[in-house]
This record gives structure tokens, sequence and C-alpha cells, in this order.
């Protein structure tokens, strides 16, 4: 089984090129221009100061001498670049044969060492319902985690609950003035959050109030019955809202962890840090963390000087607590770009501690909505049930427009299934820490940059395969597929396996939504220039396999995605 790869290239080139290394030699081979119908360049720039001979005629020597392999079609020169053809016939074999294995196909054969991972997401406070940023959240932590598993990792996702703090007793203290001790009578995580909006109105009126959240604050500390049976109350119906959404969303978790459980355990490694002279303690009696020249920090309070933690606490003991539960390798924590300098203090102190471990803060950047920015203390914070619900809503005039004749609930499930698939394609194809306008009339759309185009392309392949009801095969004529628009869908499906390799290393997530545009895009120009079904049955044979291949991409890069496809649109 021959892998078609940038690796495989680079262990033929490096029978003829001696004074670099196999690395060395895969890191230069390039992909080029959409233009140039190759599949693979090698530049010679950098064998000039070995060879002390200029790149053009170092290109041209290594054409000749270079001896092909069979998956290997045809080298051309051009300048200081060789550029590769690769055999189609080894591409849609792998596809066939692998189908939604093909996008780890080296991992399969070559079975590389994997790693323990733990994915934490997406730690909400349980003094509000879920915002459209969580949503963000959410598909990064699940989309990574559907990757990281497709790689062959063993995947641990986690999720915290900011279930404890000054925050969580504002909207406690709201209750307790104005809720009449009254169940939810909507959503019940919205409800909470109803009574941490009112608390904001209330403050900006009576000053007094945030002294008497403080003081809930130090009765919840203290253990106080009345509070502790509020705090339970309203922390249940705001959990029981979120997996609501959770369950919408398609999440679950190996783990839930709480604020609560973990803050006074934070406290006591602090003070043992204190003790052991890591850390130090200011005039008034407050903890905080001085840092040396080799961290390149601020100093960091832990422990106020009343005796009370700070959020930073609890981390500090769920990195111990996470590496007993799961003696993970790698520890991934998806928290917004705000958070960024809390990380940079949060791992330094681990490291000061002696828990040294390899974690990642996956930052992300903020999305607004053509309205304007979402706030979060104002009343004015977008809902994430209420974006879910107008894609959906939207999706649903969609389907109505299109299919009449389908049942009400059919239309409705479609619907469903095409509006989340619109909301998460359209948040995944960012770069993470890219802050975006999330459209949603944009997002709907059957055309374009959008999740319901590319499940319009899956549901056409689907389609023309029924049409045919021919049984795909491999044994085809591999040398009918010469038409541009065929050579250059097979090169797309080339690099799908490096994306997802690519992706697993940095995780750039977003490098899959944009690989299956251009793939979808290729895959309709294709369409619009090469008749599938035909008198010439041959050609038709081939060209059904080269579509089914296009479907098993499609399907395995919208399954990481978390996207489901439709045979029909």
């Amino acid at each position: 089984m021959n892998v078609i790869d940038k690796k495989s290239l680079a262990n033929v080139l490096k029978e003829y090129i001696v004074d670099l290394s196999l690395e060395e030699i895969e890191a230069l081979i390039e992909i080029p221009p959409p233009e140039l119908n190759y599949i693979y360049a090698f530049p010679c720039f950098k064998l000039s100061k070995f060879l002390k001979k200029k790149p053009n005629s170092i290109a041209q020597d290594l054409k000749d001498k270079i001896k092909l392999p069979e998956f290997i079609n045809n080298i051309d020169v051009a300048g200081p670049y060789l550029n590769f053809n690769i055999n189609p016939k080894y591409i849609l074999q792998n596809i066939f044969e692998f189908k939604n294995d093909y996008g780890r196909i080296r991992d399969i054969l070559e079975k590389p060492k994997k790693l323990r991972i733990i994915v934490e997401y997406p730690s909400p406070n349980t003094n509000k319902p879920l915002h459209f940023g969580h949503i963000r959240n959410i598909l990064i932590g699940k989309t990574l985690s559907n990757l990281l598993e497709y790689k062959g990792n063993k995947v641990f996702q986690i999720n915290l609950y900011n279930n404890r703090g000054i925050h969580i007793c504002k909207s406690m203290l709201a209750y307790q003035k104005w809720g009449n001790n009254k169940e939810p009578n909507k959503k019940s995580d919205h409800y909470v959050g109803d009574f941490y909006v009112k608390y904001s109105d209330m403050a900006k009126k009576d000053e007094d109030l945030e002294q008497e959240a403080y003081n809930l604050l130090k009765l919840w500390e203290m253990g106080d019955e009345e509070t502790l049976k509020l705090w339970n109350k309203m922390n249940n119906w705001a959990i029981e809202g979120f997996n609501i959404t959770f369950k919408k969303m398609g999440i679950s978790f190996d783990k839930v962890y709480f604020e609560s459980d973990l803050y006074l355990k934070g406290k006591k490694i602090i003070l043992d840090g204190l003790k052991k002279g890591i850390f130090e303690r200011t005039e008034d009696g407050a903890i905080f963390a001085k840092f040396s020249d080799k961290y390149k920090l601020p100093d960091k309070f832990l422990i106020r000087s009343d005796g009370t933690s700070i959020y930073i606490t609890q981390d500090i003991y769920l990195a111990y607590k996470k590496k007993e539960d799961f003696n993970h390798d790698k520890s991934i924590f998806i928290v917004g770009a705000p958070q960024i300098q809390h990380f940079k203090w949060l791992f330094a102190i681990l490291d000061m501690l002696g828990l040294r471990e390899d974690n990642f803060h996956l930052a992300y950047g903020m999305i607004d909505l053509p309205s304007g920015k979402m706030k979060s203390r104002e009343g004015t914070v977008v809902d994430g049930d209420d974006v879910i619900e107008e894609v959906e809503n939207l999706a649903l005039i969609e389907v109505k427009k299109r299919y009449p004749d389908l049942t009400d609930n059919e239309q409705i499930t479609r619907a469903e299934t095409i509006g989340l698939a619109a909301m998460k394609f359209y948040i995944l194809k960012y770069n993470p820490m890219k802050g975006f306008i999330f459209n949603p009339n944009e997002s709907i759309s059957f055309e374009g940059e959008t999740g319901p185009y590319i499940q319009y392309c899956y549901a056409r392949i689907a389609s023309i395969m029924s049409k045919s009801k021919k049984e795909i095969s491999k044994d085809i004529n591999w040398d009918i597929l010469i038409h541009e628009k065929e050579r250059f869908l097979i090169k797309q499906l080339v690099y799908f396996p490096e994306i997802t390799d690519s992706s697993e290393k940095t995780y750039n997530i977003h490098l899959i939504p944009q690989y299956l545009l251009s793939l979808c895009q290729a895959f309709n120009s294709f369409y619009t220039s090469c008749q599938v079904i035909s008198e010439n049955k041959e050609l038709e044979k081939a060209r059904l396999l080269l579509i089914y291949c296009v479907q098993i991409v499609i399907k395995t890069g919208l399954n990481i995605l978390g996207i489901e496809t439709l045979d029909k649109m």
C-alpha cells in the first residue's frame, strides 16, 4: 500500500539528495498554486549552497536522474522547481479501501505513539445561561476532541463548572430579594440568568448591594445552611438548562468538576507553597506569587487578605486532580483570548510548584452579531439558545420553500440538521484566534462558504449514485480520467490526510472546513464540465468511483466537525 503524501515523495527524493535530511526535504515540499496542474513541487534553492550550482540546473539534473516509482506519473521542471503529478489510481484506491480512515492512513499503517489528552471546555459560570461565545467554545472543544480521537489519541473531555464566588452570590442575592421563592417558568438556566441581570440593574440604584453579595459569599464559605440550600437550588437549575443545550450540540463529558469541590484544596497547595518559600505574603496577609526572570510575568495574588480564594486557586488544584484522574500526557484548555494572561500565570505557578506538564491554552476571539457587540452584564447578552433557534427557524423557511411536499415533522427534522450545520460550519471556518461577525442569514445559504453548501454537495453526489444504480468499483480504466477538472478534483483529494495531520499538530481546526470548501468547489466545477451518467459506461464507472471518493472525504470531514450529512437536501 502506497501512502500518497509529502513524506512518500520525500522518500523518493532522499535517494538523490544527500545533503538534506528526510525531514528537511519533506518540509521543503510545497503545494503548487491552484492554477498549476501539479500536485507537489520541490524548490531547489536550498541545494545551491551545497552543490554550488544554480537552482534551475539542480532541478533539471534531478529530473534526469530520478527513476519514477509507479505512484508518480511525471516530473516537470519549471525554473528552480521540480513539479510532480501523482497517479490517480493510488489516490482513489486508498480512499476506496480505507474509506473514512483515509484521513489517518499513516496512523493506521505506521502506528505512531499517540497521546492521552484532556480537552477542558466550556467551563461556564452557573449564574446565567450559555451565551453565544460559549457556543464557539463548545464547537472548538468538541471538534478538536473529535479530531484528536480520529487521529488515534485517547481523549478525555471534561467540564468545570464555576459554581461559586461573588458572581454566583449576586444571582442568589437577587433571587433572595425578588424571586419570591418561585420555580422556573422558562428554561431553567435562563431563569437563573434573569436574576443576575436583576442584580446588575438594582446595583446601579443601591450601592449597598455589592457588600450584601460579599456577605453572602462569606456565609457560603462558612457553610451556612440556608445559604447552601439556596445555592444548591439555583446551581441545579443552571446545570439542568445547560444539559439541554449540551444535548442539542451533541456533547457529553467524561468527567465534570465543580469549583466548589476544588477551591479549598487549592488554598492548601498555596499555603504549603508559602511555607516552602515558593510564594510570599503581603503585610495585610494576602498571598502572592513573585516570578523570577525566567517567567517574565508580573506578580499574581492567589489568596486575598481576608483569606478568600480567587479564580486561579481552583485551577491549581484541578491540575493535580486531573493528573490523578487521567494520567494524561497533555492538557488543553479551551478558553477565550481575554484569559491569555491567566493561563500564563497558571502554567508558571504549576511549574514553580513542580507540576511540569504539557499544558496548552487554545485561545479564541470573540463573536459579534450584525447588530453589534455582545455584552454580558447589562441584560443584552446574546444567549446561545436564541442563536440556535434563529438559524433553525431560517433553515425551516428555506426547507419549506424548497420541499413543500415533506411532512411537517420531516421539514422540522431537516431544518434542525441544516440549521446546526450552518451555525457550526460558519463558526468553525474561522481561525479560532480571529474575531468575526456571525451573520445568521448568510450562514444558512445553500451557496457560498457555508455548511449547507457542503451538505448539498454530499447530497448531490448521493443523488447521482442513486440514479446510476451501478455498483462502485475500483476496477476501472485508469487511463480514462484525463479531463482537467477530474485531475484537479483528484488533486484536492490527495491533501486530506495532510490537512488532518496539520490540524492535529497545530490545533488549527479551521483548516478542515476550509479544505472542505475547496474540495466541494472543485467537485462543483467538475460536475458542471463532466457528465457522470452517460452512454460511455466505462467513463461513467470511473467517474462514479471519483465522486464516491469525494463523498467519503466530505463525510469524514463533516463528522470531525460534528455535522450530519443528508442524502437529500
